[in-house]
């Protein structure tokens, strides 16, 4: 229902429900869940204005007051109203649910769904949500959520296989379209800006403004949201947290620079960043695309004439260098180079897991994003969440990460940084995000690495609690696994040199546990010290719990300076004939030319399972430590004081 113009009359056109946010999702107690977002796409034309919605960061909206509009029935009849509404706070974290808590006025019967305005902007914002149930007001969930609509799998082929920027992009377009009409007898949003006199800094007019999305809008959009980070990333003077949920379409990003454009020095910043797009890897390219990078590169030059001599010929050096880069042969990953970039060149999402030993089956947590050679960046933490749940409560900071992560065709590495009580019991390759979505371990490579292996290499005697409320003790006197306790330096050595060995030269399995199918014990300690430094240590019947020393059995190879090992999760299940799982792990170990590959290999593995390939039957339950020494997880090594 929408009203062409006022007192023009009511009209109405059908549509269709092509996304929801959430997926899948079924409403509780009459309640949707938030985000409670959906896109329509309409049968038929609409002959109406087209709102603008803001590129800004959520947070942005005039000094606490929205206004909001919709439908209502009056009288038997609908009719349209809208009203001033004071922002009150939020509800909920960082995550998809992040809703703003609306009061002061009544919302009616029928304007859930309307749009929330910033009036001091003239920008749409959000979308009313509920209204409160005992008090006035409601709350309204920000359109940036819709950045977190699923992205297609894998390299984008076309402009409208992603929603998300065929929306916007449509939109951008249209405005600075709008803005051209020569004729036009309405009032543009641009020209409501001149009257409202506001606009996110000093640094575009209204109409650049308009007229750098629209070219923007010509552009393909970024291959992914971690290219467009890096981009972000590598601007010099930009320093404003990015907002969440993380830019996704160059509107996003432009939209995370207001935080640092606030007064006319910013210009040179913006623009810089619109080069970078312009010369920015493809996802894919039409024949417009070359015109589009010319027309944006003719708005930069005559909007870089009020800088000096100095940037401007800055923008163009950088243009020629994009430009260059981008020819045949020098792009990266692109079809024909012969190459792939290793992993480590991608940034990885690290969950840490922190079991509550008086809990035990519950578990502190954190999801973090690690770029290469950086620190951490921390997303969201939480605290006693049940085990058994552990996937439904990192759901949406996974989706999230992932996003920030994940390039076309190349999905980031998901570590999972565990105490050894845990490493062999809980199956994070296994995780589904979502009712109908498939394990974690087919879509990405789920490497887990052990975040107490400082402790292990301090304690002559533990007892390990396996998180499932079962204790399996082992002690040894004044030794850990019957032998002198070695020097920690020593071991840690020994660990980057087993590292450096596997990733330079091709690795060698050895299975510790089975020989032609008979059960023993995993060799001591200092046996295993003694193994090559290309081996790989293969635990074939882990779980079986014959043996005295069998729960420790991981932290002994932990202990022993590995980083790299494998094994299956044999938990309950009955003897089988094994030397299918033998020879695979001897050829997957061995095949790639270095360690570099394994977590591929395995994530390999997992996705041809997955399909029902009978060749990788074998491989069911495989689990893959592969724990860099030299990247240490967050924290490792800090002195603790006492309380």
């Amino acid at each position: 229902m929408y009203e062409p113009e006022p007192g023009g009359g009511m009209s109405a056109v059908t549509g269709h429900v092509v996304a929801t946010l959430p997926e899948g999702a079924a409403p509780a107690t009459g309640n949707w869940p938030a985000p409670d977002l959906a896109l329509i796409r309409l049968s038929a034309p609409a002959d109406h204005e087209c709102v603008y919605v803001s590129e800004r960061p959520a947070g942005y909206y005039g000094d606490g007051k929205v206004l909001y509009a919709g439908w209502t029935e009056l009288d038997g009849r609908l009719q349209m109203l809208y009203g001033t509404l004071t922002v009150e706070g939020t509800i909920g974290t960082w995550s998809a649910d992040l809703q703003l808590r609306l009061g002061e006025n009544d919302l009616p019967d029928g304007v859930s769904g309307g749009p929330v305005i910033d009036p001091l902007r003239g920008e749409v914002i959000g979308i009313v949500k509920s209204r409160a149930r005992h008090a006035r007001g409601g709350t309204s969930i920000g359109l940036e959520q819709l950045r977190t609509l699923p992205v297609p799998a894998g390299p984008l082929a076309a402009e409208h296989d992603d929603l998300y920027h065929s929306v916007f992009q449509a939109h951008d377009r249209y405005h600075r379209d709008r803005q051209r009409l020569p004729d036009a007898r309405r009032h543009t949003w641009v020209d409501v800006q001149r009257r409202l006199g506001a606009r996110p800094g000093r640094t575009l007019t209204p109409e650049e403004r308009v007229q750098l999305l629209g070219r923007l809008a010509d552009l393909p959009p970024p291959a992914s949201t971690h290219a467009l980070l890096d981009i972000l990333d590598a601007l010099p003077d930009f320093q404003a947290p990015l907002p969440r949920p993380a830019p996704r379409g160059w509107r996003d990003g432009l939209g995370a620079l207001y935080e640092s454009a606030r007064d006319d020095g910013a210009l040179d910043l913006v623009l810089d960043y619109a080069v970078r797009a312009m010369v920015a890897e493809r996802p894919y390219v039409v024949p417009s695309t070359q015109d589009a990078e010319e027309a944006l590169w003719d708005w930069v030059w005559q909007a870089g004439q009020r800088l000096g001599i100095r940037h401007r010929r800055g923008l163009a050096d950088q243009r020629f260098r994009g430009m260059t880069a981008r020819r045949p042969g020098h792009r990266r990953g692109a079809p024909g180079t012969g190459r792939r970039p290793p992993l480590t060149a991608q940034p990885a999402v690290l969950v840490e897991l922190e079991q509550r030993h008086w809990e035990p089956d519950h578990c502190d947590w954190s999801v973090s994003v690690v770029p290469p050679g950086k620190e951490a960046r921390r997303l969201a933490e939480a605290a006693q969440a049940p085990l058994a749940r552990l996937a439904e409560h990192l759901t949406a900071a996974l989706t999230e990460a992932f996003r920030q992560c994940d390039e076309p065709g190349r999905p980031a590495v998901l570590q999972v940084a565990l105490p050894y009580s845990l490493l062999g019991r809980l199956s994070a390759d296994d995780w589904r995000l979502g009712p109908d979505a498939p394990p974690v371990g087919a879509l990405r490579p789920v490497v887990l690495r052990c975040s107490d292996r400082d402790r292990l290499a301090e304690d002559d005697a533990f007892a390990e609690d396996d998180g499932f409320g079962g204790e399996a003790g082992f002690a040894g006197d004044g030794a850990f696994g019957g032998v002198p306790a070695a020097d920690p330096f020593d071991l840690e050595e020994e660990r980057r040199a087993r590292w450096r060995w596997l990733h330079s030269h091709r690795a060698k399995a050895e299975v510790l546990d089975c020989d032609e199918g008979l059960r023993k014990p995993v060799p001591p300690l200092e046996q295993l010290r003694g193994l090559s430094h290309g081996a790989v240590p293969v635990l074939c019947r882990y779980g079986d719990d014959r043996y005295d020393d069998d729960a420790v059995a991981l932290a002994r190879i932990v202990r022993g300076g590995f980083g790299v090992a494998l094994w299956r999760r044999r938990r309950g299940l009955p003897d089988t004939v094994c030397g299918e799982f033998h020879r695979g792990s001897f050829d997957e170990i061995a095949g790639p030319p270095s360690a570099h590959r394994l977590p591929e290999v395995v994530h390999d593995l997992r996705r041809k399972l997955r399909a029902g390939r009978p060749e990788t039957f074998w491989a069911a339950g495989v689990s893959l430590l592969y724990d860099d020494p030299h990247q240490p997880l967050p924290g490792a090594g800090d002195l603790l004081e006492a309380p």
